[in-house]
Parts: C-alpha cells; sequence; structure tokens
C-alpha cells in the first residue's frame, strides 16, 4: 500500500511554481494563466500540467486536435503519446517510453512500446480499445558487473482487449472490462488475467470507482485477488482542465498502466476537493484520505490543485 499511495502524497506536499517554467507554448505562444489578471476570454487548450519539479504532461495539437502528449522518461528523456485521428474520432494511441508500472514515484527501467486501436459503436462510442504491448529490458550485465548495460532488449509481449460499457439511460460511461495474456513465441496465446471496472455518479461527476482484478481459465473469472475503490467528493462548481482533452485519451491515459484509476476523476465536468482510496480486500477496508483547495483563472479554469499547476495555450 505505502507504494501505491506514493503518487497522492507526492502530489499533495508539492507546492506550486510557474514563474521558472516556460512562459511560451512550442510554437512560441503565449502560455495563460502565470498572470492572473490577464483576462484572457476565448477558445483555450490544456497545455502542461506541471509541479515545481518537473513537467508531468505536456500536450500538442495539430490545429484544434491533440495529437502528442510528452511525458517524463527515463532518467532526463522524455516519453511520447502520438495520437491519431479518422475524421472527428481517435482511432490509434502509440506510445513508446518509460512508465512507472510499480506505482513507487521512481520511472521503470524498462522500456515499453504499446499500440491502442479503437473501435465505435454505431452511436460513435468508443467500445473496444485491443493493445499490443512490448517490454524491452536492458541487456543483462556481462559477470563481474552487476550493472545492465545497453541496448535494450525485448522481454515480454503482451495482447489486451478492453471493452467500454454504457449506461443507457444516461448514455455515462459505466464500465470497463480488461482480459490480457502474454504472448509466448511458439505457445498458443491465451488470455490469463482480467479487471472489471465499475463507475458511479453524482450527477455528471464521477463519484467512485471500483476496480477488481482477477486471473482468467478460459473464459471464467476467479474470485478478485485484488480490489480498490476510488472516491470523489466535495465537488467544486467550475471548470476542470481535462474538459479540454479528448475522453479516449483520457481513458486510454487511465489504462496506460494497471492501477491507475485514481485519475478518474477527469473524467468529471468539475473538480473533487477530496479523495479517497481504499483497498476493499482487507476485511476492514484500508482507506486513505487526500484534499485540496482549488485555484482559478479569471474564466473560472482551474490552475491549481492537489500541487499540480495546470497552464494553458490560445487556440
Amino acid at each position: 500500500m505505502k507504494k501505491f499511495f506514493y503518487i497522492f502524497l507526492l502530489i499533495a506536499g508539492v507546492a506550486s511554481l510557474h514563474s521558472c517554467k516556460d512562459l511560451v507554448d512550442e510554437q512560441g505562444d503565449p502560455l495563460l494563466d502565470l498572470n492572473q489578471n490577464s483576462g484572457f476570454n476565448g477558445p483555450r487548450a490544456l497545455f502542461r500540467e506541471i509541479t515545481d519539479k518537473d513537467t508531468l504532461y505536456e500536450y500538442r495539437y495539430n490545429g484544434l486536435q491533440l495529437n502528442q502528449v510528452i511525458t517524463k522518461g527515463r532518467k532526463k528523456g522524455k516519453s511520447y503519446t502520438n495520437i491519431s485521428w479518422s475524421g472527428d474520432k481517435i482511432s490509434k494511441i502509440m506510445f513508446y517510453g518509460f512508465l512507472d508500472e510499480d506505482r513507487n514515484g521512481v520511472i521503470d527501467n524498462d522500456s515499453i512500446a504499446y499500440t491502442q486501436l479503437m473501435t465505435y459503436n454505431a452511436g460513435g462510442k468508443l467500445e473496444t480499445i485491443s493493445e499490443n504491448r512490448s517490454v524491452y529490458n536492458l541487456t543483462a550485465p556481462v559477470p563481474p558487473s552487476t550493472i545492465p548495460t545497453l541496448p535494450y532488449v525485448l522481454n515480454k509481449k503482451y495482447r489486451t482487449v478492453y471493452t467500454v460499457k454504457y449506461t443507457v439511460a444516461t448514455g455515462k460511461m459505466s464500465g470497463i472490462s480488461m482480459i490480457t495474456g502474454e504472448d509466448v513465441t511458439g505457445t498458443p496465446f491465451a488470455y490469463k488475467n482480467y479487471s472489471e471496472t465499475t463507475y458511479s455518479y453524482l450527477g455528471d461527476n464521477v463519484s467512485e470507482v471500483i476496480r477488481s482484478y482477477g486471473t482468467l481459465t478460459g473464459t471464467v473469472q476467479s474470485a478478485p485477488t485484488e480490489k480498490y475503490s476510488y472516491g470523489y467528493s466535495v465537488y467544486d462548481d467550475k471548470i476542470s482542465p481535462f474538459t479540454l482533452v479528448p475522453v479516449v485519451y483520457k481513458i486510454s491515459r487511465i489504462l496506460s498502466i494497471l492501477r491507475n484509476d485514481y485519475e478518474s476523476q477527469m473524467f468529471s465536468p468539475n473538480s473533487p476537493r477530496r479523495i479517497t482510496v481504499s483497498n476493499l480486500i482487507p476485511a476492514i477496508p484500508v482507506t486513505t484520505i487526500f484534499t485540496s483547495n482549488y485555484n482559478y483563472d479569471p474564466q473560472t479554469y482551474m490552475s491549481k490543485g492537489f500541487g499540480v499547476n495546470y497552464i494553458y495555450k490560445p487556440l
């Protein structure tokens, strides 16, 4: 649990800082909200999520469409999420770089590459995501050295399918089912693990997310071996920065690592001041509570919360 909650402790403890970050975007256009009295009015895009130590996410656009997200990599490197569109819908997302899959706050040494292909239902909503993922490790050390060296070599491959579900009456996302398995050369492929996620709402805002994990034998799911709840409450009535980001990208970001559901407030139009994270497997659930106040710009877009600053650019 210590590793699992690290990211929250990190976010809750970081202070805001704008002054030592770049004041312009990649095209040289001025960023917004660096001067809270700028009086900016008009179309905008989310450009960066930053802390006092680093840039967490940088969003790049082709016209009005988000086409790349840059995140941290190993050491001083960067990781890239490239987004392809077919008309007004995201058709493919490709990632290559590094992730923090064990949630300990440190970017892993393993290099990750995955491709996600999106399929939509007759109503135009995202229905399935088919993912192929490869994990690359550093070359094994040559004795007497114990330090792994370049180059990276392919270690494991995985196939995963996500199915997105909706409530008919409201059209809101009600759940995501996952099946996944390792793709081993020369061995018949089989899905070996599953997860089930459910979403509850208070109005338009997400109030609770529950995700269960277990093993899969054919189509038979085991009893959950892990189960977590993420609760969101005390919402403000201002505008969340994530309303400016495509929902399909937000789903992909949630699914980028196995336990990333704490970010599910991204699906809400407002921002929660209180977040609870609970491990539901123990007889007495273990719960941790996080709270934050927010800063806003003159147009009521949230500009700071949980130690993260949200920087905008004009469109």
